[in-house]
């Protein structure tokens, strides 16, 4: 029998990486019992995950330009940035820690009536039982360290799936783990093929589903869970940005590039519609576009890059059908809007697409941002609501009180005032509404997921 092999690629060039065996449906059966046996087993005492985990934020820091490298030859992200990442991932585990300390069940009071009276109660924190976690490759460090890293200190054990595209970071990430002194079995790499990541994902020995990636792909799985098995799911948006009265216009200018380029805008909370008024509408998009046409596109591992490639060849020919699409039905195209090569596609400014317009209704997840204009600021909140989909939002105002009012009305799980959709601090929480996910993300708040409270009576 031959074993089905997994080629990775470096995202520019072509070049091959690596050439890894995948697992088959025997392998992934035995992960699972593997993980099933050491749940029951008892986990690991809370000295030693913090323990391990010290030890691992050592080991990853020790790598940071490796793992810099990494990132930038198999996920395509401009180096610079790259290094951001591998920090980000290093704090997490950091974070971790800090959350395993403060980690605690409460006290129940009995006595708010005559039944309860002569009982004490509270509960304690047990680890759900085996995490299994499907990752995304836009960020291969970071999102491997936000999947796995909650359930080494929650004391669950964990098998991820790391994207086919990029699962370098997240193998050389269980190295380590490894070396830090976790024991063998309790997370576990799978890299397997649509079929068996079915299998796995739904397995009624899973407790715990996490998932990174596309909504269609999400939704659908969480739809085969076996009973019992509770998840978080981190899905896109079509990130709307409203401008109000601003002063510092080319501060604005100069972020929304940087907010709707970065990675070449695979980010799931990426600006991709920005509103301004109707009377500032195409000075504004010229503005945006003379500073997105300066951007350096490139190999991802030039230290001159602003932006890489896309992961993958289809993702080019997608973008240019959307772009040529919403031109057709009426879009201005002010700048970029053609292939450089088969992985590139120049930084791209709309002006007013058709409501319509698959870059007004879905993630691009590539370079591209819309600019549209508005009469109203409740027009523009009308339109940034308009879809089934929604995660961060953004307004920028210099009258905080209209600033205050459009961040409550736009929904979103979170809307931030002059500053960008892109923010986030990996302490905080970070989640989808509508079609955008289900549960909250974040480091803490999947430690919280992952764990469960058992609550213990006593008669006084």
């Amino acid at each position: 029998m031959t074993t089905e092999k997994l080629i990775v690629n470096q995202t520019y060039t072509g070049e091959v990486l690596a050439e890894l065996e995948m697992h088959d449906s025997a392998q992934v059966d035995t992960m699972l019992s593997t993980a099933q046996a050491l749940y029951k087993g008892g986990c690991l005492s809370v000295s030693e995950r913090v323990r391990v985990l010290q030890k691992l934020a050592d080991l990853v820091g020790a790598e940071h330009e490796d793992f810099s490298r990494l990132i930038a030859n198999e996920g395509g992200k401009p180096i610079r940035d790259a290094r951001v990442e591998v920090t980000r991932a290093v704090n997490g585990i950091h974070i971790a820690i800090t959350e395993i300390e403060n980690s605690k069940g409460v006290e129940i009071p009995m006595d708010l009536s005559a039944a309860g009276a002569g009982h004490e109660a509270f509960t304690i924190l047990e680890p759900i039982g085996v995490v299994v976690a499907v990752s995304a490759f836009n960020h291969p460090l970071n999102l491997s360290i936000h999947q796995i890293i909650p359930a080494i200190a929650a004391g669950c054990p964990v098998i991820i799936k790391p994207a086919s595209v990029t699962p370098l970071c997240c193998l050389r990430l269980a190295e380590l783990i490894k070396q830090a002194g976790l024991p063998d079995g309790w997370v576990q790499v799978a890299l397997t093929n649509r079929k068996n990541s079915e299998k796995l994902v739904t397995d009624s020995r899973v407790a715990f589903f996490s998932f990174i990636g596309s909504a269609k792909v999400g939704w659908y799985l969480k739809s085969k869970l076996a009973p019992g098995t509770r998840c978080a799911l981190e899905h896109g948006g079509v990130a709307p940005l409203i401008l109000d009265e601003y002063a510092d216009e080319q501060g604005f200018i100069n972020g929304v590039v940087k907010a709707s380029m970065y990675h070449s805008g695979q980010v799931c909370v990426s600006v991709q519609r920005v509103y301004v008024p109707e009377a500032r509408a195409k000075d504004l998009a010229h503005k945006i576009a003379d500073v997105a046409s300066k951007q350096v596109v490139g190999d991802a591992i030039n230290e001159d890059s602003d932006l890489g490639p896309l992961i993958l060849p289809k993702e080019t020919d997608r973008i240019e059908a959307w772009v040529n699409e919403a031109v057709d039905e009426g879009a201005k195209l002010i700048t970029g809007g053609k292939r450089i090569n088969k992985v590139s596609y120049e930084p791209t400014v709309l002006l007013n697409p058709a409501k319509g317009s698959k870059v007004s209704t879905q993630e691009v997840f590539g370079p591209v941002v819309c600019v549209y204009g508005y009469q109203t600021i409740d027009d523009a909140i009308e339109q940034a609501n308009s879809l089934d989909v929604s995660f961060q939002s953004a307004i920028f105002s210099d009258n905080a009180k209209l600033a205050m009012d459009v961040a409550k009305k736009l929904e979103a799980s979170a809307v931030m005032i002059n500053n960008y959709t892109t923010f986030r601090v990996d302490w905080m929480p970070f989640a989808g509404r509508k079609h955008s996910g289900y549960g909250i993300g974040g480091i803490g708040y999947s430690m919280r997921d992952m764990l469960e409270h058992k609550m213990i009576v006593t008669k006084t």
